[in-house]
């Protein structure tokens, strides 16, 4: 049975084949080098959280041994879609990965993971899979912008429902399959598409599972492709699809065919967000802001003793909702989502790092802080294509001070710098191996040609 050509299904399968990396702007190809090792650093920043190393260590006895594939921060290989699962989950685990905001997705915990294990499995160059990675993050971001927001509105995160059909796409590519077996990969992934906004109600920390599965579900689509299962030509777009079930929009098929129109003319990685701080990507505004008031009371030698917050609804849902819950953060999976209590972190000169969000418990000044922080609606904010922050506190004198951020750092308006990246990347990759070794790695991500090892001593 053939497939339909004119589906966009189709159309990002006979891009994933036919892109070559020459076609790719240099930049780009930097940028793509960029979100690779920022991807792999945070990765193995988390597999040495304790927690989270603990139920890695678990849950790889129960995982079928063998294959060639790389669990980052683990010595042992495993099978392609065991990789690709964790990964996923470990990279979206300390809520440190990269963003792209107008389309609400993170990018590479969904399509790195199964590029790199495919790529492990079947000796590819770090050429193909800077290549690939490039054609994720454009048919992704893509995807998520066709109906932006609307996933979310829906409760379901788009990075999982879209990231399974672009995470098959990519691992059928990077298997050598041919543009109708790829579309067909793209069409069964559909139907393990998934990931509810449900753990927000009380803290789980099963958000991290979101990439993780999207990419397991990617590298089992390609099996299943190729091994003659058939999928929807219409998985997007269709009746049925993924965007009417999954973001109630029948309209968002016609938008993405418009958005497919501009690959190779808009290179959207350029819009990708690197983050730094392990917390939401829409509270690091709130941070930024939060340092420089901070600095300013200082100066007047008073106190800070509250703040306000405005807030843009679509962010609400997820860091501001409901307020009496976000002041008081169960634990710190819970707090990695709770603006009051980052902002109070913060307005304490207290650190937002990888062990404050993740070991030991929660701290009691910023919890008395977020206490007699409030928040408001903020309707002129511009979110998502910006996430910003208006932040003002209150002094002990009753004075207030105000700082507005307009734009998050790391963004393409407020770009990060590759010394900015390294650095981050560096105490990532430096907590799960000796320093010498991670700038190695640094290097050989940054500027070689074949694949690196990537496991921690």
């Amino acid at each position: 049975m053939s497939i339909a050509t004119n589906t966009a299904a189709w159309r990002m399968a006979q891009f994933a084949r036919q892109l070559t990396l020459e076609a790719i702007p240099l930049d780009v190809q930097m940028l793509g080098r960029l979100h690779i090792a920022d991807a792999i650093g945070v990765g193995l920043a988390a597999s040495h959280v304790p927690s989270h190393r603990a139920f890695m260590t678990k849950l790889l006895t129960q995982c079928p041994q063998g294959g060639k594939s790389t669990v980052l921060g683990a010595t042992d290989t495993v099978f392609p879609d065991t990789a690709a699962l964790v990964n996923g989950t470990s990279i979206h685990s300390l809520e440190y990965d990269d963003t792209h905001m107008r389309s609400i997705v993170h990018g590479s915990a969904v399509i790195v993971p199964p590029i790199l294990a495919v790529a492990q499995e079947q000796g590819l160059p770090l050429s193909e899979v800077l290549r690939l990675t490039v054609v994720g993050w454009e048919l992704l971001v893509r995807v998520g912008q066709a109906a932006a927001g609307a996933f979310q509105r829906r409760g379901f995160q788009v990075t999982s429902v879209g990231g399974a059909v672009v995470a098959a796409t990519l691992a059928a590519a990077a298997r050598g399959a041919d543009v109708q077996t790829i579309a067909r990969a793209a069409g069964i992934a559909g139907s393990q598409a998934s990931g509810i906004f449900e753990f927000l109600s009380d803290g789980s920390n099963v958000k991290a599972l979101h990439p993780g599965w999207a990419a397991h579900a990617g590298v089992w689509a390609a099996n299943l492709a190729m091994s003659g299962m058939t999928g929807p030509a219409s998985v997007l777009e269709g009746k049925h699809g993924i965007y009417a079930a999954y973001a109630d929009d029948r309209s968002a098929g016609d938008r993405l065919s418009n958005e497919l129109d501009s690959l190779e003319k808009v290179w959207v990685l350029r819009e990708a967000a690197f983050k730094f701080y392990p917390c939401c990507h829409y509270i690091h505004p709130y941070l930024e802001a939060a340092g420089q008031l901070r600095e300013q009371a200082a100066g007047t030698g008073q106190r800070i003793v509250g703040a306000h917050c405005l807030v843009a609804a679509g962010a609400g849902l997820v860091i501001a909702q409901p307020w009496e819950r976000k002041q008081a953060p169960r634990d710190t999976n819970d707090a990695k989502y709770s603006l009051p209590y980052c902002v109070a972190l913060v307005l304490l000169n207290l650190p937002v790092n990888v062990k404050a969000m993740t070991t030991g418990p929660l701290n009691e000044q910023a919890l008395k802080l977020a206490a007699h922080i409030s928040a408001e609606p903020w309707d002129e904010s511009g979110f998502p294509e910006r996430f910003g922050a208006d932040l003002s506190v209150t002094l002990e004198n009753g004075a207030i001070l105000r700082a507005n951020v307009p734009q998050v750092i790391g963004s393409a308006e407020r770009p990060a710098s590759v010394e900015q990246v390294q650095a981050k990347f560096l105490n990532n990759a430096g907590s799960a191996m000796p320093m010498s070794q991670a700038q190695i790695l640094w290097d050989a991500l940054l500027n070689d040609e074949a694949l690196p090892v990537l496991v921690s001593s």
